[in-house]
């Protein structure tokens, strides 16, 4: 019989529709820009949650200005987004919406139908590969809130390398190198081969995430009276929780997927709940409280004109295609500086004649006989 999708599936599932969406019409919009025409549909501003570093330093042009930049603004309302959601739902946002999450479950169930008994990271190499993430998240944050001086914020914000950092992505995916495509290839099997690889020991989100959910009052609590010690809540843990022996989980690899309570036997042996522990989230509330979280922010968000970027489409255009917008000369004619140069060339040439003092390079044109040919 056929398992029934659980209320994180369905939400998982909803939020990569909406970003293969956003994937397909950026597309059109930059290929519309490639081909010299300015597209007929808006640049989806949701794409702008792909660009973690441009948020970041938005953030603290945010601290230092108090306003909130028009480059690239989406990106910055995630961002906080998921930050918030961290507070209620730990590293739920790993769970719940990232599909890089989604895409790490499906290669889970890849690796369960290959291993018999899935391989694991020893605990003395695991401890150190786990602190890479945190390491990655603290040398962004590091640099750029605490190396970065608002001149040079406020330079990288509105610098080309900045305004057009989603063509530019697009342009890598597109195009991977031999050795980005040898890179996400390793990651690949390294993730089929060990559960959750990318999300356990290189995921900077998820580090910043799980530091954050350490303020997190909600929790998974365990009722000893009520467990049996069977050890399923463990094993189906993506984040290798050590559960049984735990009285309140605050582990900051608690991506608040209720896994654990989900696939324990013992009827309220496991729970996930804030403060006293008496009030129990389900699944379906989880889910709830991410969707109010998100459609709250998109929509505050555009209410107050901080959704959509101030790039206009003609800019996107002048760096995409520039050779579109190149306003070609007429035949016939030419700017000042070319009629100059032009004079001055056939002056030398018939005689080295020069202006006298006080005449200008361009009199005399139409005293002579020759006719000048514009390139």
């Amino acid at each position: 019989m056929k398992k029934e999708w659980s209320p994180r599936a369905w939400v998982q599932h909803l939020f990569l529709i909406i970003v293969i969406f956003i994937g397909i019409r950026f597309c059109l919009f930059v290929s519309c820009l490639e081909k010299g025409v300015l597209p007929g549909f808006d640049r989806p501003a949701g794409v702008d949650a792909f660009l973690p570093i441009s948020a970041l330093i938005s953030l603290k042009h945010f601290f230092l200005t108090r306003t909130i930049s028009g480059i690239h603004p989406a990106g910055l309302v995630i961002f906080l987004i998921i930050c918030i959601s961290a507070l209620f739902a730990r590293r739920g946002f790993c769970a719940w919406i990232c599909p890089v999450g989604l895409i790490g479950e499906y290669f889970a169930k890849l690796n369960s139908k290959l291993f018999k008994h899935s391989p694991t990271i020893p605990a003395w190499l695991d401890i150190p590969l786990r602190a890479i993430k945190y390491i990655l998240a603290f040398f962004f944050i590091y640099q750029i809130f605490f190396k970065m001086p608002g001149a040079v914020i406020d330079m990288f914000i509105n610098s080309p390398y900045n305004r057009f950092a989603d063509v530019k992505m697009l342009h890598f995916f597109t195009g991977l190198s031999p050795v980005a495509l040898s890179v996400f290839s390793a990651l690949a099997i390294l993730t089929v081969v060990f559960r959750n690889f990318w999300c356990r020991y290189l995921c900077p989100y998820g580090a910043l995430l799980g530091i954050i959910g350490l303020l997190c009052p909600g929790r998974v609590r365990r009722d000893p009276a009520r467990c049996t010690g069977c050890g399923k809540c463990e094993r189906s843990c993506p984040g290798f929780i050590k559960i049984s022996g735990q009285i309140n989980v605050n582990s900051q690899e608690c991506c608040a997927c209720l896994n654990c309570v989900e696939n324990c036997p013992s009827n309220g042996a496991l729970n996930f709940s804030y403060f006293s522990g008496k009030k129990t989230i389900s699944s379906l509330t989880m889910g709830l409280l991410f969707l109010l979280l998100f459609g709250l922010g998109i929509t505050a968000s555009r209410l107050t004109g901080h959704w959509k970027s101030n790039i206009s489409p003609e800019q996107y255009l002048s760096f995409t295609a520039p050779d579109s917008v190149k306003r070609p000369v007429p035949h016939g004619t030419m700017d000042r500086e070319r009629m100059r140069k032009a004079i001055l060339k056939m002056r030398k040439r018939n005689g080295g004649l020069t202006p006298s003092a006080g005449q200008s390079p361009t009199s005399g044109i139409h005293n002579n006989k020759e006719i000048l040919q514009v390139p």
